[in-house]
């Protein structure tokens, strides 16, 4: 150790940096603060025993060969480190006059995550600047069926034993048109971005293409709109038709009978459906499929991605 104290003491500042290699050399990565679980590159000029690869522990501290000492690194910016180790060093009477350096060789404290209606799901590292388009377009941008809104949670700062998730919607219309900036959220890390699907509706029974079709950019769906994307009524539908939705909390479904020929002929109004109705037009016998039969129908459907078609 005393030869040690002795080398740093006497060594030019131009001789040990020379003759140093530094444990990050060749990193490139941003100058962002150091969080939980970072990978940082410590380098002490003629001291390679000190010199090494460190993982940030999840109390936020450092520790260091030769030192009794944790050294708290999140939330400081790598030179606030280089300050804190020099320091501790010193004060230890490990070194005299240590020179050091630090550099984050890799960032795991700020994820952003980017899942949903999009084309490739992805969690990465916030570094540098980016935006909520940034983080959509590494996500392979968003998929055919993705709904209205982008939904943006993070976590808020730990002031209690019990941190609020915080929540923002985002307009997928005003966010890819351009039309407010103040969309286009800055992420810092630690985001959740879930796209969610659009809105569908089932149309069952007696059309000539049953299926599923989603509700696109928030517009509204109805009875007529419907049929006309099932390609119309197969032969002899009833006069009737029946709506199933979800109402309540329950998760079961009500049964809405509707007058199809009057709402044909125009003696009606159309009938407005909602997500994840059940339009279904039994044959003109009446006779008609229970409810178990038109979710499983539904649900085989949707998995096998048949009659996916989409409501402007």
């Amino acid at each position: 150790m005393a030869s040690t104290a002795l080398s740093q003491q006497s060594a030019s500042p131009y001789r040990v940096s020379i003759g140093a290699s530094s444990v990050s050399e060749g990193t490139n990565l941003p100058v962002e603060k150091i969080g939980k679980d970072d990978l940082i590159g410590i380098t002490v000029y003629d001291a390679p025993e000190l010199s090494r690869a460190v993982r940030v522990g999840s109390d936020g501290d450092i520790r260091l060969p030769m030192l009794k000492r944790h050294i708290h690194a999140a939330g400081l910016n790598p030179a606030e480190l280089e300050t804190a180790i020099t320091k501790a060093l010193t004060e230890e009477n490990v070194l005299v006059e240590p020179v050091v350096t630090v550099s984050v060789v890799e960032y795991r404290s700020r994820p952003i995550s980017v899942s949903g209606a999009v084309k490739s799901p992805v969690t990465f590292q916030a570094t540098g600047t980016v935006t909520l388009l940034d983080a959509i377009s590494r996500a392979g941008g968003l998929s055919e069926n993705a709904g209205a809104e982008i939904l943006v949670s993070k976590q808020s700062p730990a002031t209690s034993d019990k941190p609020l998730m915080m929540s923002q919607r985002i307009s997928v219309r005003g966010l890819m048109g351009g039309e407010d900036s103040t969309l286009n959220l800055q992420l810092q890390g630690g985001e959740d971005v879930r796209v969610p699907e659009a809105g569908r509706v089932f149309v069952l029974g007696r059309v000539k293409k049953p299926g599923a079709f989603y509700i696109k950019d928030g517009s509204e769906s109805s009875v007529l709109k419907a049929l006309a994307l099932s390609e119309g009524l197969d032969t002899f539908p009833s006069h009737s038709a029946y709506i199933y939705r979800i109402e309540g909390g329950s998760g079961g479904r009500n049964e809405i009978p509707i007058a199809l020929k009057k709402i044909l002929d125009r003696k009606s109004p159309d009938v407005a459906l909602m997500a994840n109705d059940i339009l279904y037009i039994p044959d003109a016998t009446g006779a008609r499929a229970g409810l178990k039969v038109l979710e499983t129908t539904m649900s085989v459907g949707a998995v096998l991605g048949s009659a996916l078609i989409y409501m402007h």
